[in-house]
């Protein structure tokens, strides 16, 4: 009875691909996305949303009600003043450039989807597997894949297929949408200077200070490595055609493998953290990377685990900038699309504060320091509980993927013998 009590105190939100993850306060919030089920696509409910509470380390999840978007994989999340805004993505039905929003914020614990019809302006041609930038409360659209009519056809688009009795284009973007969140509109910035990045889709973006960043991703059958920022101030692309030439930024020093389906975390006001992905070569990627946007230098980590890789997952900021990785696949999705995962990956990227570090001291170490842990203050008993609950549910997830990495392991051996 105890086992099951702690599997359902310590559940954690079904695996997943291609979802939404964002942070608010003190939970992770995670929605949609796709797993693989006997060779079929199973999009995740769209009337759930999960949250895992940052202190104490437990999920839960929350049913949804109000106008709800369709399940969808490869959409674009976004959280602006405690809302949750979803645009775009895939389902069984096409692709998508439909925008909803959530409020988090919620007082009652109901959580009610929102679908924005009355906005001014035009939104993006239907797409999914694009990526977003927040900068003062608007939601800045850049690439992903979709569909295009013959009389939408523009620069910004490279044709990887076509069906010519509907007149209708499916390629990769790499044109720039605003959707201002006060006003409700849609509209699209002059861009007034610069080179801009190829089209592309499962790349990652990522704000620094005033500069919109994009790393990766694909068109056609090229992965990319390039790195490019738009000032999102006064719309020039860091890409130059002359003194010298150069379409992206120019890096000292080793980067990154070419990749897709990764992220790009900003850790600091002059650094972006990269995980995983895709390579050229269609391995899936564990490594983790550290760019500085002064030195313009990638650094390589070399302490995170090489035996769990990801790939079209998410990576969230928490309250001190450790990184959250959740879901994705360990396995290539274009061949054996059976990897996908539950587990949260955390990476520390500077040394946490005194506080947490003595918290997660008395978390891990709570039955030899039971008789005093009474003792401390009620507010500062709150947090020490957290914390216990925090390191129970670590040690229980990490006992059941141990478990269920030796059945898949044994289940190997008799099926090869």
């Amino acid at each position: 009875m105890a086992r099951m009590a702690d599997s359902q105190l310590f559940c954690v939100a079904e695996e997943r691909s291609g979802h939404c993850a964002v942070v608010d306060g003190n939970f992770l919030y995670v929605w949609g996305g796709y797993v693989s089920i006997e060779d079929n696509e199973v999009y995740l409910p769209n009337d759930e949303i999960w949250t895992y509470d940052i202190d104490s380390g437990l999920w839960r999840m929350h049913l949804m009600e109000g106008e709800l978007p369709a399940s969808m994989s490869g959409s674009c999340g976004a959280c602006i003043n405690g809302k949750l805004y979803i645009f775009g993505g895939y389902d069984d039905k096409g692709y998508s450039n439909r925008l909803y929003f959530v409020n988090l914020r919620t007082r009652d614990g109901t959580y009610i989807w929102e679908k924005i019809t009355n906005f001014e302006g035009q939104p993006p041609t239907p797409r999914d597997k694009l990526s977003c930038w927040v900068y003062k409360d608007r939601l800045i659209y850049f690439g992903g894949y979709g569909c295009r009519r013959h009389s939408e056809l523009q620069d910004c688009f490279d044709v990887h297929d076509a069906s010519w009795e509907e007149q209708i284009f499916w390629g990769w973007h790499n044109d720039v949408h605003i959707f201002d969140t006060k006003t409700q509109t849609w509209f699209q910035p002059e861009i007034k200077g610069g080179v801009p990045p190829q089209p592309r889709a499962a790349h990652t973006c990522a704000v620094l200070g005033n500069k919109g960043y994009i790393f990766g991703g694909r068109v056609l059958q090229t992965r990319m490595n390039d790195l490019h920022y738009l000032n999102l101030d006064n719309w020039t692309w860091s890409g130059r055609l002359f003194f010298p030439p150069c379409h992206r930024i120019t890096i000292n020093g080793e980067s990154p493998k070419h990749r897709s389906w990764h992220t790009l975390t900003p850790i600091a006001d002059d650094k972006l953290f990269l995980c995983g992905g895709l390579s050229a070569d269609n391995i899936p990627l564990s490594d983790g990377w550290i760019h500085n946007v002064t030195t313009n230098c990638w650094k390589q980590l070399t302490h995170l685990p090489k035996t769990r890789p990801r790939l079209w997952h998410t990576a969230c900021l928490g309250k001190e900038n450790e990184i959250m990785v959740f879901g994705g696949s360990k396995d290539d999705l274009l061949a054996l699309d059976t990897g996908h995962c539950n587990d949260l990956l955390i990476f520390q990227t500077q040394p946490y504060s005194l506080l947490r570090s003595c918290l997660d001291c008395i978390g891990k170490n709570s039955i030899m320091l039971e008789s005093q842990i009474s003792l401390l203050p009620p507010k500062l008993l709150q947090q020490v509980l957290k914390k216990i609950t925090f390191w129970a549910a670590a040690n229980h997830r990490e006992e059941q993927r141990v478990q269920k990495e030796e059945t898949e392991k044994k289940y190997q051996w008799i099926s090869s013998n």
